[in-house]
């Protein structure tokens, strides 16, 4: 790992729709690297913050955890200053149509591909429930997991609209996260911080509630 190398979090505000409703929303945009290069995980709402928050810096790509619109509205934008391609699983092409019908993304994102930024690697893992292309990136380097809205603070994300479902969800924090190592702070796409220690003992809890 490079010596700077580190995890910013800037929270931009707008809306998240679906099915018919909109919601004001606060989310995290992550910004991870070091002095020289970064990528953006889930380009949210202002393109012209987070523009700002690169600082000159060399943006590798903007990594799309997910399709709903509030983590990828401000994706286009933000490619256009940088150069910087847009990834997203295959999965959830369906969902990113919704926002953006006339800019498909630039790359997919694979299970288990690696991402590399200021000498860290970041895994790519598939965690489907909340969205069909939902993923999380894990990046040892840093004891760090970018969950998305896979894992919050208290739960997995929510499954009560389209396009999502609690038993699969449920199976991917089991089997994608709750085995990593329990120090791993788990940055989230809305609200703060939790680690896999944590929020591992409470998935019985989860599943006995249903949400």
């Amino acid at each position: 790992m490079t010596a700077g190398a580190r995890i910013e979090r800037l929270v931009t505000s707008g809306t998240f729709s679906l099915d018919g409703g909109t919601w004001d929303v606060d989310n995290n945009v992550w910004i991870v690297g070091d002095d020289t290069e970064v990528i953006v995980v889930d380009a949210a709402h202002d393109a012209d913050a987070i523009a700002q928050a690169l600082d000159g810096r060399t943006l590798r790509a903007i990594v799309c955890t997910h399709a709903h619109n509030d983590h990828i509205d401000a994706a286009p934008e933000l490619a256009a200053r940088t150069g910087a391609p847009i990834l997203l699983h295959g999965d959830d092409l369906p969902l990113w149509k919704q926002t953006h019908p006339d800019r498909m993304p630039d790359g997919e994102l694979a299970d288990g591909q690696v991402l590399t930024v200021a000498g860290l690697e970041l895994t790519v893992l598939h965690t489907p429930g909340h969205a069909p292309g939902a993923v999380c990136l894990y990046a040892p380097g840093l004891t760090a997991l970018f969950s998305g809205d896979t894992l919050f603070a208290g739960g997995p994300g929510a499954t009560g609209r389209s396009y999502s479902d609690f038993g699969t969800i449920v199976e991917s924090i089991r089997d994608r996260l709750l085995n990593l190592p329990g120090d791993t702070v788990v940055h989230t796409g809305h609200g703060e911080t939790t680690t896999v220690g944590s929020e591992a003992p409470h998935l019985q809890e989860w599943i006995d509630r249903g949400f």
